[in-house]
Formats: structure tokens, sequence, C-alpha cells
């Protein structure tokens, strides 16, 4: 049996601004450094011996790791890969929520946010997030988490959805409504086929 951790990096300036982030390298906001070293301390409290952590290209991630990292004495191998970005908004990036709305209207907004294969102009739907996260989820971390190893997750609401959305076997109607808070982790006892034995949130 492994363990597997999947944190939603902490708050980003761009998430306290209300504005589209998608693959923009936007920084935590000191609400969200506070945040990632909440989660560190929550997982510390597991007392998991990390074989490996992965994270995305995104400085808003990998310096969420950073923060957990420290505050629970670990120094596992790390991996970076575009493959857990964010899923891109496209055209959207970089605009506020609320004037956007304004602009096209609550349910074109809501179709773009929320629906599992409508993409935002020039964007990634979820179903284009899940076709580049899952094959190196499974390649790269489940298979780990199956041999044993326990495994650390750093990544985005959007790519950690698709990462749920197959373990815990939802359909994208439950996925969508299924909200990830900053900075809180999820823990997964991963059996050696790789069904999930236990899970929880911390």
């Amino acid at each position: 049996m492994g363990i597997l951790v999947l944190v939603r990096h902490g708050q980003s300036q761009w998430n306290l601004e209300n504005r589209f982030t998608g693959w923009v390298d936007v920084d935590l906001s000191d609400q969200g450094i506070e945040e990632a070293k909440t989660a560190g301390q929550l997982i510390k409290n597991e007392k998991i011996d990390f074989h490996k952590a992965h994270t995305s290209r995104l400085k808003r991630a990998s310096k969420t790791l950073d923060f957990i990292l420290k505050e629970i004495h670990q120094n596992p191998t790390i991996w970076c890969d575009s493959a857990l970005n964010e899923r891109h908004y496209g055209q959207l990036q970089g605009l506020d929520k609320d004037e956007t709305r304004a602009k096209y209207g609550d349910e074109q907004v809501r179709i773009w946010r929320r629906s599992y294969d409508v993409a935002p102009p020039g964007g990634e739907c979820l179903a284009d997030t899940a076709k580049r996260a899952l094959p190196y989820f499974r390649e790269y971390i489940l298979k780990s988490v199956s041999q044993g190893e326990n495994i650390l997750v750093v990544a985005h609401g959007n790519s950690l959805r698709s990462v749920i959305m197959e373990i815990q076997k939802m359909t994208p109607q439950e996925i969508l409504q299924f909200e990830i808070d900053t900075g809180r982790p999820y823990l997964y006892e991963v059996g050696l086929n790789g069904e999930i034995l236990n899970s929880k949130e911390l």
C-alpha cells in the first residue's frame, strides 16, 4: 500500500483579485503562503515519509510545495511537469471574472467554467486538461503509489479534478460540482492494483 496526498496550491494573487489565471505564472498571495504552511502542518500530523513529490511548472504550485516541504522537514525527489498545469483559460486569462460575466453573460461564463467539454476561446476545457494530466498521473504517480511509495502532488484545481475524477470514479457531472479549496490536502491509501482503499480530507 502507498499513500497519495493531493494539494491544490495556496491562494494566488489573481485568485485574490478574482481573475482568470490559467497558465499565467502568478505568485502566491500572503494568504496563499499561510495556506501552504497550514497544509504542511496538516500533512506533518499524518507522519508520512514521502519518496517523491510532483508539481506543475507554475510557481504558485511549486512554491506551495516548497512551503509544505519546509513544514514537514523532508526533501523527496521533486518532479516538475507542465502536464500538471492548470487548465489554459485562453482569451479569458487575466480578465476579471465579474467583468467577464457582464460582457458575455452569466450563462456563457458558467458554460466555459463548468462544462466538461466546452472550452473558452483559445483555451482548454476540463476534458482537454484531463488528456494531458491523466497519462502523466497514471505513468509517473499512480504506478509509484501502487508499488508502495508515498507521493505528494501539488497542482491546480482543474488538473487535480482530472485526477480525482479518475481515482474516485466520478462522472463529468459529479467532478464539475466538486470544489477543491486552495491549500487543502486530500489523502488516499492506494492498493497494489491502484484501487483506493481509504481516503480523507485533512
